[in-house]
């Protein structure tokens, strides 16, 4: 069952249960809510005025731009302080199935908004920001609980590193998304409506090859992190769990597909097949388990 934000009555009924009032929490109830309630309309505004700008056909720029950014800016510092008050615990980070959801989103909205300053990737955002309101709305209504004691500066990087990577890697494969119906539209010969307001082919698969490379350094770096991290926890440089293995996995594919496109020129469908392969296997190493645990085995 899901766990709801709790009412005023319900809140002072825990507090009479514990002999003890609960009144100061209301506060602090109401101001999450409602912080919660203003980010996923300011994200979901974000995704519809896109939205309307690409059905038009028209391309984001000027005043409408810088708006459209502000209103995403207000999204993510919303969504970074309700982070803030749900990841920190006493002894260590909540990683649960939700908030690390939620975590992920926030720094896929934080790329999204950081690339789009200098790079046509505008249109990417009908779909990031809508997702990162859903993420946050799944963590309000079932905030899960499961602390991550951090033991060493290494395993904080690390944790940093692989959410970078998996935040990229998530850019990258909705700008292949982006670039598969694009590349329909025009094989179709049907080149007018939103396909006009979106930069060139040639322009979206150089960027989302620039994102996959950037990407694939820094899962690079996740893989050998978590292996110094691996050897301090468990005595042995790696420990080949599932979620290990997922993620060599994953690695091998856009190894694959980098050397496909560095020596062979892939590109158009191969290279969005390669993408989305990898980037299904890359999901799976990151929330496969989690999800098993939590939701089908219901473990903490």
């Amino acid at each position: 069952m899901p766990s709801w934000p709790p009412s005023y009555r319900q809140t002072n009924a825990i507090g009479r249960h514990y002999g003890q009032t609960n009144l100061n929490k209301m506060p602090l109830t109401m101001t999450n809510s409602a912080m919660n309630l203003l980010a996923l309309a300011l994200y979901l505004s974000v995704g519809g005025l896109l939205l309307l700008h690409l059905a038009r056909g028209k391309v984001v720029a000027g005043i409408s731009k810088i708006g459209i950014l502000a209103l995403g800016l207000g999204a993510v510092m919303l969504h970074a302080g309700l982070l803030y008050t749900g990841l920190w615990q006493a002894h260590g980070l909540n990683l649960a199935l939700t908030p690390a959801f939620s975590l992920v989103a926030w720094v896929v909205a934080i790329l999204y908004l950081t690339v789009s300053l200098s790079r046509p990737v505008d249109n990417l955002g009908i779909l990031i920001m809508p997702v990162a309101g859903l993420m946050l709305l799944l963590e309000w209504l079932w905030p899960g609980r499961m602390t991550l004691p951090l033991t060493s500066g290494l395993q904080a990087v690390h944790i940093v590193i692989s959410i970078l990577a998996y935040s990229l890697l998530s850019l990258a494969t909705v700008q292949s998304l982006m670039l598969l119906i694009q590349e329909r539209h025009l094989h179709s010969k049907h080149a007018g409506g939103f396909i006009r307001a979106l930069p060139p082919m040639q322009t979206m698969e150089s960027l989302m090859f620039q994102m996959l490379g950037f990407g694939f350094a820094l899962l690079t770096l996740t893989l050998i992190s978590g292996g110094f991290f691996s050897e301090a926890l468990f005595g042995q440089p790696l420990k080949f769990t599932h979620h290990m293995i997922l993620a060599i996995m994953a690695w091998i594919v856009y190894a694959i597909l980098l050397l496909g496109r560095w020596q062979l020129g892939w590109r158009g469908h191969t290279a969005v097949r390669w993408t989305l392969g990898g980037f299904v296997l890359l999901v799976l190493a990151y929330f496969g388990s989690k999800f098993v645990l939590e939701i089908i085995l219901g473990r903490a």
